[in-house]
């Protein structure tokens, strides 16, 4: 009997600034891919130059699961999960290369790991009675039903977190599709020194203030999105509606969200060491070499060993452990 041949799958991410989409659309050009995003923003129409599309960047690269939703719509992991297995399929079919590429750790570790989720959606009315309450009020109800959960949560201050919770608790078996074929990944990690990320976030954050991220917010609140909404999407969404709203001086904004944006890097981070305890193999390429992650990528396509990664994140960060 015939064996199937497993689809190769390359994997571009890494923390936030550091080129991800640009590494990913020269090697889609070079390979013959088309690219899926693994942004958790992206997805929304009119959040455009805070969730970085930069869609010029693109060319003729097809790009898929970019402006699919409209920001007043709920978007979740696992709409994600049961969306990108089709996209896969399709991308082969044709003959080309997948290339996922982003910096949601968990949307990539999701399709990694081929996990499945709870597969409750969004309840409008359970959210509507639980808005006024404070999160430790909705921490109480959530302890009612914390049995119930797959995996302790272990942000109870975050009231966005423990409502969906509160809603997965409460949900039937349901769960996102499981991968209908089999997979191989290459997953390459585009890095810079800690430093240089923090330069890069705060050069980023400059030119997209010139580029008119203030008046894309202001825009998607006249279209009739609620502030409320705008801070549910986080960092610059977040902190300009605060601005916007006069909650704010420029100055603190600016300020405010380099911090948050740097610690969200930091996170990222964090994530990328628990997929590599985990088992996961991470190419990390200094500042996306292109040269390199082709080299990489000839590799893998040619079915020929791998070189092991040079260095973790953990070594990338902390140095490496001496025995």
């Amino acid at each position: 009997m015939k064996e199937e041949k497993k689809i190769k799958i390359i994997v571009v991410t890494g923390p936030t600034a550091t080129g991800k989409t640009r590494l990913a659309v020269r090697l889609a050009g070079r390979f013959n891919g088309e690219i899926i995003s693994a942004d958790s923003r992206q997805v929304y129409k009119g959040l455009d130059i805070g969730s970085g599309k930069d869609l010029h960047e693109y060319g003729a690269i097809p790009c898929h699961l970019i402006d699919i939703v409209e920001p007043s719509e709920e978007y979740n992991l696992m709409r994600f999960r049961n969306e990108v297995p089709e996209i896969i399929l399709d991308i082969d079919r044709r003959e080309k290369l997948p290339l996922i590429a982003g910096g949601s750790a968990l949307y990539i570790d999701s399709i990694l790991s081929e996990y499945s989720l709870p597969g409750k959606a969004p309840d409008p009315e359970l959210r509507k009675n639980l808005r006024e309450m404070a999160p430790d009020e909705i921490s109480e109800c959530l302890k009612k039903k914390i049995a119930c959960l797959p995996n302790p949560l272990n942000d109870r201050n975050n009231r966005n977190r423990l409502v969906r919770a509160i809603e997965i608790a409460g949900s039937g078996s349901s769960s996102a599709n499981p991968m209908s074929f089999d997979a191989e990944y290459l997953v390459i990690g585009v890095y810079f020194d800690r430093k240089q990320v923090h330069q890069r976030i705060e050069e980023r954050l400059e030119q997209r203030l010139k580029n008119g991220i203030i008046e894309e917010v202001e825009h998607l609140h006249n279209q009739g999105l609620p502030w409320e909404r705008l801070e549910f999407f986080g960092l610059e969404y977040r902190y300009l509606a605060f601005y916007l709203q006069g909650k704010m001086t420029f100055p603190e904004m600016r300020q405010k969200l380099l911090e948050k944006i740097r610690q969200f890097a930091k996170r990222q981070d964090i994530w990328f060491r628990k997929m590599e305890r985990e088992g996961r193999v991470i190419h990390w390429i200094r500042e996306g070499c292109y040269e390199n992650a082709c080299r990489l990528v000839e590799l893998f396509l040619a079915d020929k060993m791998l070189p092991p990664p040079e260095l973790s994140i953990s070594e990338i960060y902390y140095g490496k452990k001496t025995s």
